[in-house]
């Protein structure tokens, strides 16, 4: 199935990828795939995890080397032997998982290697006019001298962004490029691909968004298995008929059953919660077999809490309390201690140790399990548990010595999981869970916590998703601006959500907290 190329387009297109073959040690990536770009266009590349999308892509932009087929820009054949020359041939892409360093400012990421200099040393005050000038063209509010670790997870990813378009690239490859974002800033940024497109800008467009897809793209191409299924115009194909190319099968769309948890032990209890001004006086419970979903607009406070009830951030006050006794948590160690597990949102810095393999991860959280008197490690014990759950969770990965930095992000986000139910947690907190991860993958990990949840975990999900928390919570806590503004009964409007999430008063919660349901 291929889409004719746009009306209007030039005799050959920007991008021509046909017959691409890849290997890894015990993965074939790529076998025969293709792609074809046009300027002007915005084609949308989908598949699964593990399908062989960013492998592609990764190969356009100079990170890896194909080992058949063939590339062409404008219809010259080209070799790209790294990612400084695809930059200089006019291709920039901005990775799923986040490249910046940290200790640098946002202005520094941006220009890194281009710095403007003045009589041979580094100008900063043009440096930061130059970064200024991308931000305003976003309508972006940043100042360009912040250090990007102190910037949230959203505004890291739009510094990405403004890197990428400092490269005037004709041909711009976004990678999950909404994945952090919140509505007002996912529609600055169709904004500027609506402008760099009538630029006659190539995009290529990876998503697992489908309402982002249908929205933003002309074109989609959708890969399996690391081949070529077909390419169809976005405007005119069916949500399901792109679902059904992506899978090979059709989801069950599993409606949301709320159990009766009323009378069931509370599992957590937290009081009066603060840190500053992004945790204000939150309290709030979970019982046993109950998922509580978390909303909010970005920024609210909802990782926050979640990091302190771990112990990743120091909490200024507040209890915290596990099946009724009251427990000091001033580490990741306490809540691990305590049975309580925690799934980050930023699983490459804070879930995975990318240089282990696929075992030593799952078994992180578990060593003292499987650790002998002598200190000896029992590699056998580690290997049937990892085995279990990659075949629990369909990790996709050649064994279990693999290492984690190879998987695609969604078998890394398994990985991490895998590590949680391993230790057997009575608690678990999941942040951004399908961030990054296909529509496939995402009925898995629905399936999971439902299952999870159904043997008595008590689960609290945090999501920017309005669908994923109305369709995984049992009751949604709604925050804005540090305070928890109500709790709803699973299967509230969206409308309610959101006039909670911008509401402000703290009496909301209050009052809000008194009409929930048990």
């Amino acid at each position: 199935m291929v889409a004719s190329m746009p009306h209007g387009a030039p005799h050959a297109p920007l991008v021509e990828m046909l017959d691409i073959d890849k290997s890894f040690p015990g993965v074939r990536a790529l076998s025969r795939a293709r792609f074809e770009l046009w300027a002007g266009e915005v084609h949308a590349l989908m598949g699964e995890n593990g399908a062989g999308k960013s492998t592609l892509m990764k190969i356009l932009s100079g990170v890896y080397q194909r080992d058949a087929g063939t590339l062409s820009l404008a219809g010259r054949p080209v070799e790209i032997a790294s990612p400084r020359q695809a930059q200089d041939l006019g291709i920039g892409i901005i990775h799923q998982e986040l490249a910046l360093m940290r200790d640098l400012t946002a202005a520094q990421n941006i220009f890194i290697g281009r710095e403007p200099r003045r009589f041979g040393l580094l100008d900063e005050g043009q440096l930061n006019r130059d970064a200024a000038a991308i931000f305003r063209s976003m309508n972006l509010n940043l100042d360009p001298t912040v250090r990007v670790e102190t910037l949230t997870i959203a505004k890291q990813q739009m510094v990405e962004i403004a890197k990428a378009l400092s490269y005037r690239s004709k041909v711009l490859i976004m990678d999950e490029p909404t994945a952090a974002l919140n509505d007002a800033e996912i529609a600055e940024l169709f904004a500027i691909i609506n402008r760099l497109k009538a630029e006659g800008v190539g995009i290529v467009y990876i998503s697992h968004k489908m309402d982002e897809i249908k929205r933003i793209s002309d074109r989609v191409t959708i890969m399996r298995d690391g081949e070529y299924v077909g390419t169809v115009p976005a405007a005119e194909t069916p949500i399901e008929t792109i679902i059904a190319m992506m899978v090979g099968r059709t989801l069950n769309q599993d409606l949301l059953v709320i159990p009766n948890t009323a009378d069931a032990p509370i599992a957590l209890e937290v009081r009066h919660l603060n840190r500053g001004r992004d945790i204000r006086d939150v309290s709030f419970s979970v019982r046993q077999g109950e998922i509580l979903g978390f909303a909010g607009l970005m920024g609210a406070g909802r990782t926050e809490v979640a990091r302190a009830i771990f112990g990743a951030d120091r909490r200024e006050s507040g209890e915290i309390w596990v099946h009724g006794k009251r427990v000091g948590i001033s580490s990741p160690r306490d809540a691990v201690a305590a049975g309580i597990g925690y799934l980050s949102e930023d699983r490459k810095h804070f879930g995975l140790a990318t240089g282990l393999d696929v075992r030593n991860n799952i078994a992180l959280a578990s060593l003292e399990r499987f650790t002998g008197l002598a200190g000896v490690l029992d590699e056998a014990g580690m290997q049937a548990a990892a085995r279990k759950y990659i075949d629990q969770l369909a990790i996709k990965t050649p064994s279990d010595t693999q290492e984690a930095r190879l998987l695609s992000g969604g078998n890394q986000q398994k990985v991490v999981i895998a590590k949680w139910l391993l230790r057997d947690c009575d608690i678990l907190i999941f942040d951004e869970p399908t961030r990054g991860i296909d529509v496939g993958a995402k009925s898995e990990i629905y399936r999971l916590l439902n299952a999870l949840a159904a043997e008595g975990k008590a689960i609290i999900v945090i999501s920017s998703e309005l669908p994923e928390v109305l369709r995984l919570s049992h009751r949604i806590a709604v925050m804005c601006e540090g305070r928890l503004t109500g709790i709803l009964p699973g299967g509230a409007d969206q409308e309610d959500i959101m006039r909670l999430a911008t509401q402000r008063q703290s009496s909301v919660a209050e009052n809000a907290m008194n009409r929930r349901t048990a």
